[in-house]
């Protein structure tokens, strides 16, 4: 009786270990994520909101650490500290991630889209696509965020292209087609990572950039230049992933918690993006920039140009073609079904 007894409380006891060594390895899952977001920023805060939220509802098993302000580097060097498992995540701009999967790089075709409604159209469709990409390339995305339209800033105005090949003209360190589409246009493109424009505008390295008001606004782009063109050059998207070994790694409910938690808190700020957007465009407004408006007969002829680029951007690697095709049939359907929009 004593052996069974005592053979019973081994069990039992062997039973409180493997629940205590399972809630201890959950306990362990930190995820640090690292974002060119500044701290104190509207896209930190609401993140952290989130993570707080997490780590309640895992009871402290999943926790999120962020590394704001670019301390961790550029999209690309977060991507080798992931893959070496210093980190586990970041918040990425939609070309940062083309390395893994180039379907990122379809959303910023310069001149693709002519309004918001055309975005939201494609978004639709393509969204849930980009996703399963992402997917497959080894990433867990909650979603993805608006950054809303880049317009080229100056310290001159710019009226034109013929204004701005004398200019020297950022592009995003990696992004090969907006590069190839300023080449292709006669302008002198200077690539520099997101975390390097700053300086750049300070120092003359780079003379015209392109943001979204909130993007000037937040990274303080906007106290090196004067004016803004009323042109949406290309659309910009945020997006926020983790590495999916490290979510693989979680406990079942707990990934639904993060899924859930954390896409709602990415929703938030994709629906709040344009109001944000015109509230920084007001603020630049009151901080002196001036508006420089273009001729629209100028802009057709530069989509145009832009548009002849597409075989070429079929044979590239890093353009996911069948993505490519999806999306431009979806807006043209769209526009058959808005021609007063499509201009």
């Amino acid at each position: 009786m004593l052996g069974r007894r005592a053979g019973h409380f081994c069990r039992r006891l062997l039973g409180f270990a493997l629940v205590a060594l399972l809630s201890g390895t959950a306990a362990a899952a930190d995820l640090k994520i690292a974002s060119v977001a500044p701290d104190g920023s509207h896209w930190i805060a609401e993140m952290r909101a989130g993570a707080d939220e997490v780590k309640m509802r895992t009871a402290g098993r999943v926790t999120m650490k962020f590394y704001p302000g670019g301390v961790m580097g550029n999209d690309a060097q977060v991507l080798r500290k992931i893959r070496v498992g210093q980190l586990q995540g970041g918040a990425f701009s939609s070309g940062g991630l083309v390395e893994r999967y180039a379907g990122m790089n379809v959303y910023g075709i310069p001149l693709l889209f002519r309004s918001q409604e055309e975005v939201d159209a494609v978004r639709a469709k393509i969204d849930p696509v980009m996703a399963a990409g992402l997917d497959k390339a080894g990433f867990v995305s909650f979603g993805f965020t608006e950054g809303g339209f880049a317009n080229p800033l100056s310290n001159e105005p710019v009226h034109s292209v013929d204004e701005m090949r004398r200019k020297k003209v950022w592009v995003p360190e990696g992004d090969q087609i907006s590069f190839l589409a300023m080449e292709t246009m006669g302008l002198s493109p200077v690539a520099l990572p997101v975390t390097d424009v700053l300086t750049g505008l300070q120092t003359g390295l780079i003379e015209i950039t392109f943001a979204s008001p909130v993007t000037a606004l937040v990274l303080q782009w906007h106290t090196k230049v004067k004016y803004i063109t009323a042109l949406p050059v290309s659309y910009s998207m945020g997006v926020f992933a983790i590495e999916k070994s490290a979510f693989s790694a979680l406990l079942p409910d707990d990934q639904k918690i993060v899924r859930e938690v954390m896409a709602r808190h990415l929703g938030q700020l994709d629906r709040e993006s344009r109001e944000d957007n015109r509230k920084a465009m007001e603020v630049l407004a009151k901080a002196g920039l001036q508006t420089v408006n273009v001729n629209a007969t100028d802009v057709e002829g530069w989509r145009r140009t832009i548009e002849g680029l597409y075989p070429k951007l079929r044979q590239r690697s890093d353009i996911d073609v069948p993505l490519l095709d999806q999306l431009l049939a979806v807006l043209a359907d769209y526009r058959r079904a808005h021609p007063d929009q499509a201009r």
